[in-house]
């Protein structure tokens, strides 16, 4: 055998050892897979095509020129899931704590260049200790190099965030500003400060899970959009979130065959009850509506007063908004604006349409969420919905109060068809609120106060608690049967597939941030 290739094959049999066997065999010990591991996991068998394995760190200081590793701590290249391009990388915790380098980051940025080049999305597996310290500013300048590319492809490619590890300081904003991240239960964790500099400075001792654990960013931060339970089930939810995406921002989502039959759904007839009081669970509506079992959710566990994600309508990807009656009667407040703004916004960017399912009381009310901003954060759901040019259908289930109504994708902001239910009640606010207000002079000189506000209550119901008075003025086109639900809707998003909006010229909005 010629000796150069010889020498080739060692060292790039060295490079997928990574940090070595010892190092592999602890990865494992935790229940984690190795870079190289996950990546093969993730993409279609055989489509992975490496790029940079034989890289190296350029620094000399503090001992580094005797610990060289080739591939210098992350695994960067381009494969296929189900036969689609995407570009990955994934940060080697073998190597330096998958520690950040100068030419650890320029990898990752040659692979983002890239994907938006190609116009394919970026997945990035992040496991990594944070920035080099032996390289200095060198490493910090690293990190920035990829946030400016994050920013750059924002809307423009799909980027997908995986936390499989460590996460700390810096490094955080990557993930942050991409479109999606979910993070690994008990292996991984991200925060700006760790846990010792929490104490230190606000003598409040506090865990890693605790500070910045899986579960910390899914339900309280809302920085985390999903929880997986080790690391196969993380590579298998990016696959599975993969289905709903396009390429790029100049591409339709994937369209899957789907033959029509009967589309009634007679089990949507049942589901708003009787007393306007009761709950119901708006996932029962959600899946009597799109095709069987396609209901992706993101961000479950966080502002469930809200739901989010995607699904499939007749093949079609779509996305859905839907209050939640079973939380805080689904009502809108600070962070359940938030996410579905932000939910809006990517939809909007990628071409994927949206359904908006209402049942909504009106905003939180109180002095926390007033001085936590709930009129700014309103705002971004209002500005989200008014901004999106794509197909936009409402279905109004049941209650549409105040303000509340306006944002939750009223025709009066630009909805494309608004739907409503005969239990859909259209008002400024509840008819007893109401009534109380209008009547409060009759109701007060009335001999049985309690019974004169019933009566009035009823009185007012009967004008506004409804949706006809709102068809009346056009502002709901139609008034539907539940079980036609389905079929309306199959028929409305066909006819809107090629809608096109051109919106004004500017340089961007200025999103109430």
């Amino acid at each position: 055998m010629d000796p150069k290739i010889k020498a080739l094959e060692e060292k790039i049999a060295q490079a997928r050892l990574g940090g070595g066997e010892k190092r592999i065999e602890k990865q494992h010990q935790k229940k984690k897979l190795t870079a190289r591991e996950r990546i093969h996991y993730l993409l279609d068998e055989g489509s992975f095509e490496e790029m940079g394995i034989l890289v190296t760190h350029r620094t000399t200081d503090f001992g580094m020129d005797k610990e060289i590793y080739y591939g210098d701590g992350v695994v960067t290249g381009y494969g296929t899931i189900n036969g689609r391009l995407v570009y990955v990388y994934a940060q080697d915790f073998t190597v330096f704590g998958g520690a950040l380098s100068e030419t650890h980051a320029e990898k990752i940025c040659k692979v983002m260049d890239l994907a938006v080049k190609v116009g394919a999305p970026i997945i990035g597996l992040n496991d990594s200790g944070g920035a080099r310290i032996q390289e200095g500013v060198k490493s910090l300048g690293g990190y920035a190099d990829i946030f400016y590319r994050n920013v750059q492809a924002s809307g423009v490619i799909p980027q997908i965030s995986a936390v499989m590890g460590p996460c700390a300081g810096g490094a955080v904003y990557s993930p942050a500003v991409t479109d999606f991240i979910i993070m690994v239960e008990e292996t991984s964790y991200m925060f700006v400060t760790g846990p010792n500099v929490v104490k230190t400075v606000t003598n409040e001792e506090v865990t890693s899970e605790e500070l910045g654990g899986a579960s910390a960013h899914a339900v309280k931060s809302g920085v985390a959009h999903k929880t997986s339970s080790n690391d196969a089930a993380c590579l298998d939810d990016i696959k599975k979130l993969m289905e709903y995406l396009p390429q790029n921002n100049t591409e339709l989502p994937p369209h899957q065959d789907y033959k029509l039959g009967e589309e009634l759904r007679e089990e949507l007839s049942s589901i708003v009850p009787d007393n306007p009081n009761k709950p119901y669970d708006m996932h029962d509506v959600i899946n009597g509506i799109i095709d069987s079992e396609s209901f992706y959710e993101i961000h479950k566990d966080y502002a469930e007063n809200i739901i989010v994600g995607f699904a499939r309508l007749g093949g079609r990807s779509i996305g859905i908004i839907a209050n939640q009656p079973m939380f805080l009667a689904g009502v809108l407040g600070v962070k359940s604006s938030r996410k579905a703004a932000r939910f809006t916004r990517f939809c909007d960017a990628f071409n994927i349409p949206l359904l908006v399912l209402v049942d909504v009381p009106g905003f939180l009310p109180g002095t926390d969420q007033e001085w936590s901003g709930i009129i700014m954060h309103g705002a971004k759901l209002l500005y989200a919905l008014s901004e999106a040019t794509v197909p936009r259908v409402t279905v109004i289930t049941r209650k549409a109060y105040g303000g509340a109504y306006d944002v939750m994708n009223s025709k009066h902001i630009g909805a494309d068809f608004n739907f409503a239910w005969p239990s859909a009640e259209i008002a400024v606010m509840g008819a007893k609120g109401a009534s109380e207000i209008i009547f409060r002079r009759e109701i007060a000189a009335a001999e049985d106060p309690e019974a004169k506000l019933k009566e009035k209550e009823a009185e007012y119901a009967e004008k506004f608690a409804n949706p006809y008075r709102a068809a009346q003025r056009g502002f709901i086109d139609e008034v539907i049967l539940p079980k036609d639900t389905r079929r309306k809707l199959l028929k409305a998003f066909a006819m809107l597939e090629k809608k096109h909006v051109e919106p004004p010229k500017r340089k961007h909005g200025n999103i109430p941030l």
